[in-house]
Formats: C-alpha cells, structure tokens, sequence
C-alpha cells in the first residue's frame, strides 16, 4: 500500500500535464450515483446544474439513484434500493427496501497538486450503505489517478490504518452500531468515526472517447449485514460504453466474485441549453409606424404589450407575459425590439403577472405626465398545452418499482387579467399500481397524506381531474399583493382560501401568510370529498441570497394538514433555464416515536425542464402525515420572483 501512495506522489510532482480525463465526457457515475469508479468514488465534479440517473443491477443489491450538482463544489444523491435475499420485516416474502442520501463536497480543484473532495454516503438513513471519505484525484491526458480513504461501509479492507481522526479526538475512535431515535435522521457521532480506515485507491483510462475502462482496490465492507459473496479478490474492474453524450452502459465485475449491470443518464447545462433566440420581423411590416413596430416585434417574441406610454424622453411599457422565466431574456427582447423599431428613446418596463406588479420601473407620477399611445383592449384567452408526465411511487412493500405514464392536459383559461380557471386533466397510458394493498404503519395525527395508494390504485380508471381551480389576484396597495383561490386544489384536496404577500421588487426578502380550508377528496379523483378537512395556515419568510453561496431560502410556521402544529425550512438553487433543485425539513408537536421510522418529515424536490417538465418531482424516504402542505399550483412569491435576478 505505502508504495502505491509513493508512486502517485512521485506522478503528481513529476507530471503537469493536459488534463482530459477531468471532464463531462470522461467522468461517469458509480454504482452507487457518485461520481466515481465501480464502487469507489473519486474527487470529480461536474458543473453545477448537471444531473442524473443511475440504474444499478448487482448482487445483492439493486439501486435507482438520483444525483445532482446545485453547485459546482456540491453533488447530492438520493437512492432507492432492493436488497435481494435480506426480508424485509413482517413481509419476509419480499426483499428488503432501503433509501438513503448521499453527498460530497469539493475541498480543492486540481492544479499543481490534486483535486480533494470530502463525502458522506447514507448520511441519514439506516446505515446499511453508512460510510465517509476522503478522496484525492490527478489526471494526466486520458489517465485519472484517485487515492482516498474510507470509514463505515468502505472500511472493508485487510490493509486498514489506525482512523488518523483519533489523534484528534478519541470520539473518533468508536463507531456506533446501533440507529439513533426511529432511523432517518443524522448522526454526526458515526461520521468518520472507528478504530481503523482503509485506504483505497483506483484508476480510469479513457481508451477512445466512448470507452472507459476503469479498475479498483475495492474495499466495500462484505462481511457485515449485507450478503455479499465471499470477495474473491481485493479489487474491481469495468467497462463504461457511452452510446451517446447522455448515456452511458456500464459492466462491472465486483471483487472477483459477482458481476453487475448499470445504466447511466446524465446531462450538463453547458452542452444541452439552449439559449433563446430572437425572432425578428418578417419585412412586410407595410407602414406600421415604430410604435407598433415595437408591439409585434415584442409579441413575435412572447411578451404582450398592455400598454405604451411616451415622454419627452422615454417610453414606458407595460408588458405581460408567461413565455420566459428569464428577466435578462425579457430585457434582451426589449433592447432588440426597440432597436430594430427604430425607437431611440430611453425605455422604462412596468412587467405585470396576473395584474401584479412584478417589476416597476415607472410610477404613477410617470404615467401623469406622459401621453397614451396604445392600450390593449382586455379580452378572455383559452391556453391549453397536453404532454407526457412520469409518475414515481418507489420502494413500496408491495414492490421496488411502481410508477404510471401520464398523458396530462393542463388547462387555463383567463377571464380576467386578475381572475383566472385552471384545470388539470390526467389519462393513465400504462401503470403498475393495481397491487398497492397494505395500510400504513403510522397515521397520526390524522390520515392526509399515508393514504396515498388508495388514490394511485384508481389512476387508471379513466379521464381524472387533479385540479379545477379559479384563482383571483389584487394588489390593494403598492407591494402588498392578495390571492384567493377555490376549487380542487391538488390531488388530494379541495377547499378555499387566500394568501398576502409583501414584495418589494428592490429588495430580496418578502413576507406574507396564507390560510385554507381544506377538505380530503375522495379516491375516485372527482368532485367528491371524504370527512375529513381542517383549516391549515401558515406565516412564510422568503430570502433569495445573491453572495458567495446563492440560494433560495423559505422559512414557514403554522399549523398542517394533520392538524400538527410547526417549522418547515426549504433551501433551494434556481437557475436561467428553469431548473430547480432543493431541500426541506419539517419539525413539528409530533414526536419521534409519533412519527415512527424516519423521524421527521424530509426530502428534496427538483424540475428538470426536459420534454415540457416530464421529471417535476418532490422525493420523501417516507410517505407521512406530518409535515403535510397543501401542493398549489401558483404561490405569489412563486409568481412574482420569476422574474427577479436568478442567483
């Protein structure tokens, strides 16, 4: 071992050289959605907004892992997986289902001395897959070179160290076996903790630019309660094929004892987005003055124009418009459309949503003392869009795998600039939910959410309703803005209410509430309802931070679904092409012992803009009452900050 450490020094001192093996096309998913060899991770990363999927068939384990790059010094994950021979526990006819996250950090970029990341898989699950790392890379050319070492479930080698962490501190020392509490939550005494560490280390060379091969000191733990087979070998070797710039197929045999499959999708922004394009006029404008020039080279371009006024020295538009999520792309149409309308004056934008003031530039004062060139005469629109959406339910009891393809038609019709329908329809292409049969475990304080295979079970009964909704907008007083909503609401519920909201355009913080009374609806997803309803409220605190680390914050109180009584944080990254990702958290009056396995209501929630949103999905380990939000369609920070400067 210390030789092979030697030899990669001596190369990371003796060799400067043209790194090509650090980059999107080179770099591939393990098997466990990290990126990194077989099993062993390295000190990669891509750029943030990059994505992917990872399809895992091995022994014992099978695993669905979805990983993500917020930044560029941040990889998240989250897994699903079948262990195949281990029961799961009052359904031993089954496997056993686990989940878990997984993350790592970036401490250093490689430069004169090599990349150094820092990790934690299964941070706050079960432990089964708990293990920490720290993990060193350096490529030269083709060759990417990695030495790290390993806690926990990476902690399987013969070759073991003293944990160097005891010199620190003798905490370090002892790794606890047993799961704090219910399970699902952190554990910060079993990080990086134990008597000893395994170092490891592991090498990928890219032979063409679709093959990679790559191999391995593979020191996964195999002895522990996982049944893997007796390893034959102390090291790893695979196969990545790319068949494309996207996917990538993987072979693998796994310490010379068993062989595994994975298939890998992954994306970058860099070579997939798209920017917007404008449109220019077509030349047979005829004699349209510059005026409405600027309107239809506007409107062409998907920003509709309410009105224009004039000074002696600008011009001001109020403009409405859902085509862009993109402030600079708006502003980039506007300059573009005056210039090639011949407009020279200065140009000031009143952007409205739903007759809110999104953006202000002019004011009332302004619009006094200016001349009215054009007003649009206030009409109904009927918009309607129909597209493909995946559904996921996974890692039931009753399966790995449930999920439905939906053919979904969404709906809007605006009778008003401030009052508008909007209907959600849903058809079941294909669907395996028929066999979902057993009850939750846990239902306390009240069944809003557990119930959620009684509804999945009736997806394929027909044309169902998942929203009918009319919503009415105001702004009362500059920066105050109001909503009132009715109808179906959300899969599960109906029921009525309103939400205020205080937003200050020149500001990056807002405040508001809001209040509903919500009612269950019936499985059969029409316009019935069960017995149960309460009237859920909540006080939000919304901060968008534009600093070294950006990031969207809300911070919320008030009673759920359930009736229980708390805190939801969320944390999130929103990007110019419409892509989110982001966390949350919920501690409320339920307990631990409440609540059973998990703790505490947590997961993720990301929109990936592929195919018209076809992956929009918010992931919980666990399907609980707690915590419960009603899941609305618009919210008006939802509305309002779309247009703000995107951290």
């Amino acid at each position: 071992m210390k030789y092979i450490f030697k030899i990669y020094l001596i190369i990371v001192f003796l060799f400067q050289i043209e790194l090509k093996a650090d980059s999107f096309k080179y770099n591939s998913y393990n098997n466990h959605g990290v990126i990194g060899l077989i099993n062993m991770p390295t000190a990669r990363f891509y750029d943030e907004q990059s994505h992917g999927l990872t399809i895992y068939d091995g022994t014992p384990d099978q695993k669905i892992t979805l990983s993500s790059s917020p930044y560029d010094w941040l990889e998240a994950s989250l897994f699903y997986t079948n262990i195949q021979g281990l029961p799961y526990p009052g359904y031993e006819y089954q496997d056993y289902k686990d989940k878990g996250f997984n993350v790592k950090l970036r401490l250093k970029e490689q430069g004169n001395f090599p990349a150094v990341a820092i990790g934690v898989m299964d941070i706050a699950g079960t432990g089964l897959y708990s293990s920490e790392y720290i993990i060193t890379s350096y490529g030269i050319n083709n060759i990417d070179m990695h030495f790290g070492l390993g806690w926990g479930t990476l902690n399987g080698s013969k070759d073991t160290i003293k944990n160097p962490l005891g010199y620190i501190s003798d905490n370090f020392k002892n790794r606890p076996t047993e799961t704090e509490g219910q399970g699902g939550q952190f554990q910060p005494s079993r990080y990086f903790s134990g008597q000893t560490a395994s170092p490891f280390y592991g090498v990928s060379y890219a032979l063409n630019d679709k093959t990679l091969f790559k191999i391995e000191k593979d020191t996964t733990l195999t002895t522990d309660t996982l049944d893997y087979k007796k390893a034959k070998s102390n090291y790893s070797v695979g196969i990545d094929y790319a068949l494309n710039e996207n996917f990538v197929v993987g072979f693998s045999v796994e310490r010379g004892s068993t062989a595994s499959l994975k298939f890998i999708y992954k994306s970058s922004p860099k070579n997939s987005y798209q920017k917007y394009k404008y449109q220019n006029q077509e030349q047979n404008s005829n004699n349209e003055d510059q005026y409405q020039n600027l309107i239809t080279n506007l409107e062409r371009n998907g920003i509709g124009v309410n009105k224009v006024i004039e000074t002696a020295n600008s011009i001001g538009l109020e403009l409405t418009q859902f085509t862009h999520s993109n402030l600079q792309v708006v502003e980039e149409i506007i300059k573009q459309a005056g210039k090639d309308s011949g407009i020279e004056k200065d140009i000031k934008k009143n952007l409205k949503i739903v007759n809110l003031d999104a953006i202000t530039e002019f004011d009332d004062s302004f619009e006094e003392n200016s001349n009215l060139i054009y007003e649009r005469e206030k009409k109904s629109q009927f918009n309607t869009k129909t597209g493909l959406k995946f559904r996921p339910f996974i890692a039931s009891r009753e399966e790995f795998f449930k999920g439905a393809l939906l053919l979904e038609n969404d709906s809007e019709y605006i009778i008003l600039d401030n009052l508008m329908l909007n209907v959600n329809l849903k058809y079941s292409l294909a669907d395996n939910f028929d066999d979902l049969r057993y009850p939750p475990l846990n239902t306390f304080p009240a069944q809003v959410r557990s119930d959620i295979k009684q509804y999945l079970k009736n997806m394929d009964e027909g044309i169902l309703i998942g929203r009918a909704q009319i919503d009415y907008f105001i702004s009362p007083h500059k920066d105050h803005h109001l909503m009132f909503t009715g109808g179906i609401l959300e899969d599960m519920f109906s029921g009525f209410g309103f939400e205020y909201l205080y937003f200050k355009n020149d500001t990056n913080y807002s405040v508001g509430f809001e209040l509903f009374n919500a009612k269950k609806r019936d499985y059969d997803w029409g316009f019935g309802t069960l017995d149960y309803q309460n009237v859920t409220g909540h006080l939000n605190f919304h901060y968008r931070n534009y600093g070294l680390i950006p990031f969207d914050m809300k911070l919320s109180y008030g009673e759920y679904l359930a009736g229980d009584v708390g805190t939801t944080i969320e944390l999130s990254r929103s990007y110019d092409n419409g892509m989110v990702f982001g966390v949350f958290a919920s501690n409320t009056d339920v307990s631990e012992e409440q609540f059973g396995e998990g703790s505490f209501d947590k997961g993720i929630f990301f929109n990936i803009p592929i195919y018209g949103n076809l992956i929009n999905y918010t992931w919980r380990p666990l399907t609980k009452d707690p915590g419960a939000k009603l899941v609305r369609r618009n919210t008006l920070h939802g509305l309002l900050v779309k247009f703000q400067p995107i951290n």
